[in-house]
């Protein structure tokens, strides 16, 4: 089996031309976040802008907390997204009938505090599972992502889902080698650490984090396939 580098998807995207500086940097996907208590929340004027550059350049993403089922399949219908992530508490059926209802890829992500909640993952029979961080601080509790902390890999040991893992949670180009090592990600996804603001990206850190991707050593690592 040829071995590969993970893929790249950077989230938290609310403008053209960061959108499109992530995709000339060769990133899979970009993340446009639809929760309104989200500080990287893209605006539908914005996604459609983004939508109409990027499309069958890039993987689009569309990111959601508990939305309501009309409302997700509406906005994925409006912007043609390839990807769909669910990141409150969305249940199994729910997950299923997005993807049946909209034909898109299912990204089903779940915060990690201790080994239940990557069991917990487990139920979801979707396309991708995204592997985020619960913080530690309460305020923060409700950004559902983009934290810039890390959870304990280790906790990934026990994992026996084939699900292809997206991993995030304060990943940087500091760290992402040890966490290509540490979980073998189908993956890595990219908020706070590449930004210079919330919301608007930095192109060093930006350039950095897809560059230290794919300089990761292949050799000393599984790779997970893109699923059929």
């Amino acid at each position: 089996m040829t071995q590969t580098c993970p893929k790249v998807k950077i989230c938290g995207i609310t403008d053209l031309d960061d959108a499109v500086m992530a995709a000339e940097l060769g990133a899979w996907a970009v993340g446009m976040i639809f929760y309104e208590g989200s500080p990287r929340r893209c605006s539908l004027e914005q996604a459609q802008q983004i939508a109409a550059a990027l499309r069958r350049k890039v993987a689009l993403c569309g990111v959601f907390v508990n939305a309501p089922l009309q409302e997700v399949l509406r906005t994925s219908e409006e912007l043609d997204l390839n990807l769909l992530q669910l990141h409150g508490e969305e249940g199994p059926s729910y997950c299923a009938e997005v993807k049946r209802a909209s034909g898109a890829s299912v990204i089903k992500a779940g915060q990690v505090s201790g080994p239940g909640d990557v069991r917990d993952l487990e139920r979801f029979h979707v396309d991708f599972h995204l592997l985020d961080a619960r913080s530690r601080i309460p305020a923060r509790r409700a950004l559902r992502g983009g934290t810039g902390e890390t959870f304990d890999w280790s906790l990934l040991g026990a994992r026996r889902s084939k699900v292809p893992l997206i991993l995030s949670g304060g990943l940087h180009a500091g760290n992402v080698a040890e966490a290509i090592a540490a979980t073998h990600p189908f993956a890595l996804d990219s908020a706070s650490a590449t930004e210079a603001a919330p919301g608007r990206k930095d192109p060093a850190k930006l350039r950095a984090f897809i560059d230290a991707v794919a300089a990761c050593d292949s050799s000393e690592r599984l790779t997970v396939g893109q699923p059929a």
